[in-house]
C-alpha cells in the first residue's frame, strides 16, 4: 500500500462504498467491519469509522439494533436500510462505469 496523498484520498474516497457494501451481506457489528477492512488496502481505525458509521445512519443509509453479547455489553449490530441499498447499488453501478471507462481508454 502507498502512502501517495492523492492514492490516500482516493481509497479514503472509497471507504463509504466499502462499508456499505460489507453491510449489505447482514447485520454487522463494527468490529467485524475493521477486521474485514484490515485484510486489504482500506485497514481504518475506530476514529474513522465511528464517524462514517453515524454520518451513513443520519443520512438514513444505515440503522442498527442492540444484540446481547456472551462476551460483554450489549453490541451494536448495523444493517442497510432500503435508501442504503439504493445507495449502495448507486456505487455499483458507477464503480462498473469507471471500470469500463478506463478500461476503454487504454485501448
Amino acid at each position: 500500500m502507498s502512502d501517495d496523498p492523492k492514492l490516500v484520498a482516493l481509497r479514503k474516497g472509497f471507504l463509504e462504498f466499502l462499508v456499505l457494501r460489507i453491510i449489505s451481506g447482514a447485520s454487522v457489528y463494527a468490529a467485524d467491519i475493521l477486521k474485514k477492512l484490515a485484510a486489504t488496502d482500506f485497514a481504518s481505525q475506530e476514529g474513522t469509522l465511528y464517524p462514517l458509521l453515524s454520518r451513513l445512519r443520519r443520512e438514513g443509509l444505515l440503522d442498527y439494533q442492540w444484540q446481547e453479547s456472551d462476551t460483554g455489553p450489549p453490541r451494536k449490530y448495523y444493517r442497510l436500510t432500503s435508501r442504503g441499498a439504493e445507495q449502495l447499488a448507486a456505487f455499483q453501478a458507477y464503480w462498473a462505469h469507471l471500470n469500463q471507462t478506463i478500461q476503454s481508454l487504454g485501448e
